[in-house]
């Protein structure tokens, strides 16, 4: 595979298109897609401050504009992006909500001005059970919600104690596909979780990661998603240091066919620009575009 190297703008927006007439072979149809029928997809590998909601809310405000100007059309976040991963012995659990809240409404208004869909990683109240979840929410070009999934497998002790365990959720129309399966971190760890999505006819899966290297880092789970299923995993992950763990070292991902087509990694809070090839499920190219924040 050629060494990937990162675009200029220019060279970026430049990236060929493939016709609409092939993209039925991957379950999209030409009504569904906008201008082009290959997809930007930016990845914000963030560095969110444990506990600093102010910080983390105009971060990821000023990275998801700067990702529009860029070009991206879908944008991924990382794993609780709001409120950086340890944050419930500092500021405790009272502020999350049952959502969209105020905050999540605007970015709503938000991704609707963009004309930009959103995966949002924020934690959420059940109003009904007050149960509270490590959340993935999907914000729509129109804005509107189109869909959340519940972290399955949240860590029982530690950081993620707060967190009670989600259901299996279905996949979720994401345009340009009908159905989009969605994970978080550790939900790669279980087998069965991407398999079910698979049998539910995802086309593509899609991870937000607060999963760091070392000795509990990923070891072949996000590889092990892809044989099982034959789907392809985008994987947006962080950065940065965290009051438990350093992050520095994560790596956002893209997955195909049990390996690593690219790997990511910035010491900062930066996002990445690919490419997405429609019609092969792949890469349009190996070359992305890094802007630090």
């Amino acid at each position: 595979m050629v060494p990937p190297r990162a675009l200029t703008r220019r060279q970026f927006l430049k990236t060929s298109a493939l016709s609409a007439a092939t993209l039925r072979l991957a379950g999209v149809t030409p009504n569904q897609m906008t201008a082009s029928p290959s997809l930007p997809i930016a990845f914000l590998h963030l560095a969110p401050r444990a506990a600093d909601l102010s910080h983390n809310k105009q971060l990821i405000v000023a990275a998801v504009r700067k990702a529009a100007a860029l070009g991206a059309r879908w944008i991924l976040t990382p794993e609780l992006s709001v409120s950086g991963y340890t944050f419930a012995d500092q500021i405790g659990t009272d502020w999350i909500m049952s959502q969209p809240d105020a905050w999540m409404s605007e970015l709503c208004r938000l991704t609707a001005r963009l004309r930009i869909t959103l995966v949002l990683s924020h934690p959420e109240r059940d109003p009904d059970t007050q149960k509270l979840y490590n959340s993935l929410f999907v914000l729509g070009p129109t804005g509107e919600l189109l869909g959340r999934h519940r972290k399955i497998n949240p860590l029982r002790v530690g950081a993620e104690a707060w967190a009670t365990p989600g259901a299996p959720s279905l996949p979720i129309r994401i345009p340009p596909y009908d159905r989009v399966g969605m994970l978080i971190c550790a939900d790669a760890y279980s087998p069965e979780i991407a398999q079910q999505l698979h049998r539910d006819g995802a086309q593509l899966l899609v991870s937000s990661a607060a999963w760091a290297p070392g000795l509990y880092g990923p070891n072949g789970e996000w590889e092990r998603c892809t044989r099982d299923t034959g789907l392809s995993l985008l994987v947006c992950n962080r950065t940065g240091p965290d009051r438990t763990l350093d992050f520095t070292e994560a790596e956002s991902v893209i997955v195909k066919d049990g390996r690593r087509l690219l790997s990511l990694q910035s010491e900062r809070s930066a996002i990445f620009m690919i490419e997405w090839n429609l019609q092969t499920q792949s890469l349009a190219t190996t070359k992305y575009q890094t802007l630090d924040l």
